[in-house]
C-alpha cells in the first residue's frame, strides 16, 4: 500500500497551491480578471488535495480518481478567471515598465502551480516513486541565447526553448552558449539579483550538462544521478514550513 501522506508529488501541489495563494494575495496585476474567484478556487482545491493525501492508491488509479479530475477542473476554472489561456502575456504587457520584472515573477510562480496541478495525473501515471525529483517537470531545453547578468559577473541569463514555451533560466556556469542542449528542472521560480529564473539547469561537478540526450521537450535520457543531486536538494527547500 502507498503512504500518499508522504507522496512528493502531492506535497509540491499542495505548497505551490499556497504560493499561488501568496502571490495572487499580494501581487499586483493589472488588466481584466478576477481576482477573488481565483482565489476562492484555489482555496476550494484544499479537501482534494487533502483526500489525495490519505486515499494510499497508486499508478494509474490514483491517476484516474475523482480528486484529480477535480483538481484539474478547478486549475481550468482559474486560468478562465485569470483571463483565459493567455493570461501571462496579458499581465505582464499590462505591467507599467517600474513593475515588469516582479510582474514576470509573479506570471512564472502562478505557471507553477497551474503546471503541477494539470500535471498530477500524468506524474501519478509513473506509480510509488520515492524521490523528489518526481513531483516536476525536468525537460530537454535548447539554448537560444545567452547575455550577462546585469547586476552580476559571476552570472549569465539564458533563454531557452523547452519546446512548448521559452524560459529565462539563471545560471552561474559562465560557459554556456547557444545552441547548448540542457537538461532544466522546472522549479519554483527564484530571483536572482533582480532577475528572475524560471528553472534550473542539470549538472555537477561546478558545469551544467551541455550535450543532454532526448527529445526537445520531454525528460531527458540517461541523466547521471549525480547531476540531480542540486534539484532534490531545491524541492526539499521548497517544502520546509
Amino acid at each position: 500500500m502507498w503512504d500518499t501522506s508522504k507522496d512528493y508529488r502531492i506535497l509540491i501541489a499542495k505548497e505551490a497551491r499556497e504560493l499561488f495563494l501568496r502571490t495572487i494575495q499580494t501581487g499586483s496585476f493589472r488588466g481584466n480578471w478576477n481576482k477573488k474567484a481565483s482565489i476562492d478556487v484555489a482555496k476550494q482545491m484544499d479537501p482534494d488535495l487533502q483526500s489525495l493525501s490519505y486515499c494510499y492508491l497508486e499508478g494509474e488509479t490514483l491517476a484516474n480518481c475523482e480528486d484529480v479530475e477535480k483538481l484539474e477542473a478547478k486549475a481550468n476554472d482559474i486560468i478562465k478567471h485569470l483571463g483565459g489561456d493567455d493570461w501571462n502575456h496579458k499581465f505582464i504587457k499590462a505591467a507599467e515598465k517600474a513593475d515588469k520584472e516582479r510582474t514576470e515573477e509573479n506570471v512564472m510562480k502562478v505557471r507553477f502551480f497551474l503546471d503541477t496541478i494539470l500535471g498530477l495525473r500524468r506524474r501519478f501515471m509513473y506509480g510509488p516513486i520515492n524521490d523528489p525529483i518526481i513531483g516536476i517537470d525536468i525537460r530537454v531545453g535548447e539554448i537560444m541565447s545567452v547575455s550577462k547578468h546585469p547586476n552580476a559577473d559571476a552570472l549569465m541569463v539564458c533563454n531557452v526553448n523547452i519546446g512548448d514555451r521559452a524560459l529565462k533560466v539563471v545560471t552561474n556556469d559562465l560557459t554556456v552558449k547557444d545552441g547548448n542542449r540542457v537538461g532544466v528542472s522546472l522549479l519554483p521560480p527564484a530571483s536572482f539579483m533582480e532577475i528572475t529564473s524560471g528553472g534550473m539547469f542539470l549538472g555537477m561537478n561546478g558545469s551544467i550538462l551541455k550535450e543532454v540526450d532526448g527529445e526537445l521537450g520531454q525528460m531527458p535520457k540517461g541523466i547521471p544521478m549525480e547531476a540531480l543531486n542540486e534539484t532534490r536538494n531545491m524541492i526539499e527547500n521548497f517544502l520546509k514550513p
